[in-house]
């Protein structure tokens, strides 16, 4: 079976550009991290962001977020200049949502109350909280789970929850740090599978998703952006990125296959 998504959006030119990184340079004091880095994401697309080990994947997300503000250029968000926006201003008024690679869920918490707690923050009306969670449980299949403290649940069924905990918000952005990470094969499927539903369910959500699970992000992505050396070494489509001759040096290996 071939490693590149099965399915396609048929085109992107159509379609609204969300997150747009213009010329974007940062330095953590003398030392520089990225340097003129130039992106545009659009509506229904997943984005994966593939590199070595410090190439700056994570800092990618953390700059369309806020976390971490560039040291020159700006970042564009459903075409306005949130460079200077606070996290919780450009997180609420463009309706985003990051799950972080370590879980994002209440360890302490059942799977259902995760919900709930999310949900008071974003659904004032109790039965409507009520009956988001539960419809987000069974969308999940997280019914054998829903009243289990998510310390005691698996690496798939905690990232289902997280996800879930996200879509509480109705969010538009979704953005994923390295998701596949510690998964066994039947959850990296399932798991791709739920992000594929989310993406065909609802045109307007766009997404990033960082990984060191190469060929599990391929799968799933319909653009790949390549950082090494502080920059995109290369962008496009998934295939025109893993057979370009520039990311087989700097990334994939000689052996890699796209087949």
């Amino acid at each position: 079976m071939g490693i590149v998504k099965k399915f396609k959006i048929k085109s992107f030119k159509k379609l609204n550009t969300v997150i747009q990184l213009d010329k974007v340079s940062l330095f953590y004091g003398k030392r520089q991290v990225l340097e003129n880095i130039n992106l545009k994401i659009n509506q229904s697309e997943i984005f994966g962001v593939l590199g070595p080990n410090g190439s700056g994947k994570t800092t990618i997300m953390n700059l369309v977020v806020g976390i971490v503000r560039p040291s020159s250029g700006r970042i564009l968000i459903n075409g306005e200049d949130v460079t200077s926006m606070p996290i919780y201003e450009r997180v609420k008024r463009h309706r985003m949502t990051v799950i972080p690679q370590r879980s994002g869920v209440f360890w302490e918490l059942t799977c259902k109350e995760c919900l709930l707690a999310i949900g008071e923050l974003h659904i004032p009306d109790k039965k409507e909280r009520i009956q988001m969670a539960e419809t987000l449980i069974s969308k999940f299949s997280l019914e054998s789970v829903e009243n289990l403290e998510c310390k005691l649940m698996s690496g798939g069924q905690v990232r289902k929850t997280a996800i879930a905990m996200s879509l509480m918000s109705k969010p538009e952005i979704i953005l994923l740090d390295e998701p596949f990470s510690a998964l066994d094969p039947k959850s990296v499927e399932d798991l791709q599978n739920t992000i594929a539903n989310l993406q065909l369910e609802d045109s307007r959500r766009a997404f990033i998703i960082t990984d060191h699970a190469y060929r599990e992000l391929i799968q799933i992505s319909d653009k790949l952006g390549l950082l090494a050396d502080k920059h995109f070494v290369k962008q496009g489509p998934v295939r025109e990125v893993i057979e370009d001759e520039v990311s087989r040096k700097v990334y994939f290996s000689s052996s890699f296959t796209n087949k």
